[in-house]
């Protein structure tokens, strides 16, 4: 699960955030007629929402929700810095936003408990890692969270080509040691190439040992032609470096978008891996039926709680309010499973373990 969806989700979940809780789920846009339709969106919500509020909170005030979503209505900030979708969850004294990568149902939740599915949802099959650009004579690191690539800033000092790492312990002469070609001189001198290939990799992977903060263990995997990450391989010491996954091509000339766009098979790979490690879990102690799972959430033994999407209707199906309660009640679940320090994952039928509706497996 992606940490940003994580910590917001604990966060929610925890006895301490007291309700009631509004909260608005909506697909955004970035052009200027896409933010009109969107902040249209939210006001309209924003007015069902308080019909919901006034009959299920008759004695609480609504004042605190309405100033928080006009403030907000009027922060350009909010829609300039769209994503795909967000999730706008208030309660009488914060606001708390949260920019998800899947699409939604347009709708807002009134109620005890802020609306958790659809983070739960985005932080599916969402993985956090670096990854390392890498050329025979150059390279750059980038960091993948909330399923966008940013690039990390190096200090100057760093080994990002060949010169700076190696400097005066070039062995290779005047050759001109040119990314992904190899060198080119009047006396190419094959092994003193060698030599500077595996001492350039080598100082890689001993900046990434020792200048590379990484507490939380993040994995690192390779953008490079299938020659240089042999050659990395042979060399790499780092703990956190994951040869097994890797894109197969040259980064060079790439831009960080479409250095982003050719991730593709490694959230594929480790998708795979995530959905193959459910089915082991059929062996687990378990329940299946909604009421067994909620009375085991509630007194919390319930260790991973799945939830098939097949359980949410498209845009609501044919009766809106039904639902919306059903909706409720698996969200309940949901909340009921974080705050006890389980895992909720709400996966495509076909993905989930056994390919049931509802599991969810039991501490005990």
């Amino acid at each position: 699960m992606a940490k940003i969806g994580r910590e917001l989700l604990d966060r929610l979940s925890n006895e301490g955030v007291q309700g009631p809780f509004v909260t608005i789920m909506i697909n955004t846009n970035v052009t200027p007629q896409g933010v009109e339709k969107d902040q249209l969106k939210i006001k309209n919500f924003m007015k069902e929402a308080k019909k919901r509020f006034d009959k299920r909170y008759p004695d609480q005030d609504w004042g605190p929700f309405q100033e928080k979503f006009d403030d907000l209505l009027n922060d350009r900030t909010f829609f300039r810095d769209a994503t795909t979708s967000v999730a706008i969850i208030l309660t009488a004294e914060e606001t708390y936003i949260h920019r998800l990568s899947i699409r939604v149902d347009d709708q807002y939740y009134v109620g005890d408990t802020p609306y958790l599915l659809a983070i739960i949802k985005n932080a599916q099959f969402n993985y956090r890692y670096y990854l390392m650009a890498l050329n025979r004579s150059s390279m750059s690191l980038y960091f993948m969270s909330n399923k966008k690539l940013s690039e990390v800033e190096l200090p100057e000092d760093a080994p990002t080509d060949l010169e700076t790492a190696l400097g005066t312990e070039l062995t290779g002469g005047d050759a001109d040691f040119r990314s992904g070609l190899g060198y080119h001189s009047g006396n190419p001198k094959d092994e003193e190439v060698e030599i500077d290939w595996n001492n350039y990799y080598q100082a890689i992977d001993s900046f990434l040992r020792n200048e590379v903060e990484n507490e939380e263990k993040v994995p690192l995997y390779l953008f490079a032609l299938t020659e240089n990450q042999t050659a990395f391989k042979k060399n790499a010491k780092y703990n956190y470096y994951d040869p097994s996954i890797a894109i197969s091509r040259s980064p060079a000339q790439l831009s960080t978008q479409e250095i982003e766009e050719a991730t593709g098979p490694i959230t594929e790979e480790l998708s795979k891996r995530e959905i193959e490690s459910y089915q082991k879990l059929m062996n687990r102690k378990s329940f299946e039926q909604v009421a067994d799972i909620k009375q085991a959430a509630e007194l919390g033994r319930v260790d991973q709680f799945f939830i098939a999407t097949s359980n949410l209707q498209e845009n609501f199906g044919e009766d809106p309010e039904a639902e919306y309660d059903w909706r409720q009640v698996l969200n309940t679940i949901a909340r009921d499973v974080l705050r006890n320090s389980g895992d909720v994952f709400v996966l495509e039928q076909e993905d989930a373990p056994g390919e049931k509706s509802l599991y969810a497996t039991l501490r005990y």
